[in-house]
């Protein structure tokens, strides 16, 4: 498995990779600024999700919306932000390619003189709106704010959601938001990625003709940070939900870091899909949960690996708690089965599959190549991922399982309905997220 690629960058600094593939008469544009969440500050959070709505608005030479002339040319066009980077695509005609090139560029080199203190008003109103719809009015979202507080020292950059805290995004100035852009948004911190039907000469080509010109900007300072708990914390939300949830949730190793897949893979056995170890056993067979999940959350500086379950009418989150401790000590002690490895390579090749199957949006061949190279500056890191998973051993899962699981210190988060404190866990504190 490998995607063929070509790398240069620009003397700007800009990175572009071209993947051609000429199954289709599509060209999919993908661009990646390393920026998220975690380049903010305590007191100005925010910044980086909410340029991910102002880049829509339209810029100097283009002063509307970026949508429509996008879609007038048949495109599929879409964003994202993470606590690592900021991410836009389109997927167009192989005609429309010199259009998103242009647009994609006049956003990155001149933004600002069409960002207005309306549009920046009305976009951070945009966002506290959809803050509002996901994540404080849906039964059970402030739950992943109230462990990231809990997990991260309050000057963490894991610290705060990647949407913000309301009080910064209402505090925050055109002035503020500006800077952030000039620090953050430019060649010198980004990667073009272009896959489609494109002769590679002639995306380069391109490539300097629309970007070349820019200014290359400053190369931010990497951020670094140390995460770790003193000792397990016990903690209890109240919110609007019918039935009690437990989260457990421990530190673990950085995207690509010794024991990340392991860990994967050990989510993969406990908690995915219904053949799992505890989807058989809590959901099924003892009916003391409504559902059980388990993920490594994979990040550039500092990972999380958390479970969750929701208990069933009248089971205590005890019980679910004791089941899913026994169920790490087991796997920490053996290690997945040998069905159980071949089962989580099984999927975990299905992954990889899946993502060469498209050449654009999330995920696809553009999609990957800049992750791989905004991560680790190797767009050709593909193979070698994979082989993280195809190499695996029982005796390296449960030494992973041991090392960042068993032995670890963790939080653990009872949420529970309003007024109903005496369903969380035995000497839980109450915690506040706002």
């Amino acid at each position: 498995m490998q995607i063929p690629y070509t790398k240069r960058t620009l003397s700007n600094g800009l990175d572009v990779i071209v993947h051609e593939d000429h199954q289709l008469p599509m060209v999919a544009v993908n661009l990646w600024y390393h920026v998220g969440s975690k380049n903010e500050r305590p007191g100005r959070t925010g910044f980086a999700h909410l340029f991910e709505h102002l880049m829509f608005e339209g810029s100097e030479h283009h002063d509307h919306g970026y949508f429509p002339p996008m879609q007038r040319a048949g495109a599929l066009i879409n964003g994202s932000t993470s606590s690592d980077r900021t991410n836009y695509w389109e997927v167009v005609p192989t005609g429309s390619l010199e259009l998103a090139l242009w647009m994609e560029s006049d956003r990155m080199g001149y933004l600002l003189p069409a960002l207005t203190e309306k549009k920046f008003a009305n976009q951070r109103e945009v966002v506290l709106n959809e803050r509002r719809q996901n994540y404080e009015n849906r039964p059970y979202g402030m739950a992943g704010m109230a462990l990231s507080a809990a997990m991260f020292a309050p000057d963490h950059p894991y610290h705060w959601p990647t949407i913000g805290a309301p009080d910064d995004l209402r505090a925050a100035t055109l002035a503020d938001v500006h800077a952030f852009f000039q620090k953050f948004y430019h060649p010198s911190n980004a990667s073009l990625a272009l896959a489609g039907d494109i002769e590679t000469a002639e995306a380069f080509d391109l490539a300097e003709r629309f970007f070349g010109e820019l200014p290359p900007g400053p190369v931010p300072d990497p951020v670094r940070a140390e995460a770790g708990l003193a000792a397990s914390a016990n903690l209890v939300l109240e919110d609007r939900v019918e039935l009690p949830r437990l989260y457990l949730s421990w530190h673990s190793p950085a995207m690509f870091g010794d024991g990340d897949a392991e860990l994967d893979v050990i989510a993969d056995v406990l908690a995915h899909g219904k053949s799992s170890r505890l989807y058989k056993r809590l959901v099924y067979e003892r009916r003391i949960a409504t559902d059980v999940s388990a993920y490594q959350h994979s990040r550039e500086i500092s990972s999380v690996f958390q479970m969750a379950c929701t208990a069933a009418a009248g089971v205590p989150l005890s019980e679910l708690e004791s089941a899913v401790r026994a169920a790490v000590a087991e796997i920490a002690a053996t290690g997945p089965t040998p069905a159980e490895i071949e089962r989580a390579l099984a999927q975990s090749e299905a992954q990889f599959l899946y993502r060469l199957q498209t050449i654009g949006g999330f995920g696809g061949k553009s999609d990957q190549l800049n992750a791989y190279n905004t991560y680790l500056g190797d767009p050709g890191y593909f193979d070698r991922d994979r082989q993280r998973y195809v190499g695996m051993t029982a005796v390296a899962a449960a030494a992973a399982a041991r090392r960042w699981l068993q032995e670890a210190p963790l939080v653990a988060l009872s949420v529970v309905p309003h007024g109903r404190r005496e369903l969380a866990l035995p000497g839980a504190t109450e915690v506040h997220v706002s």
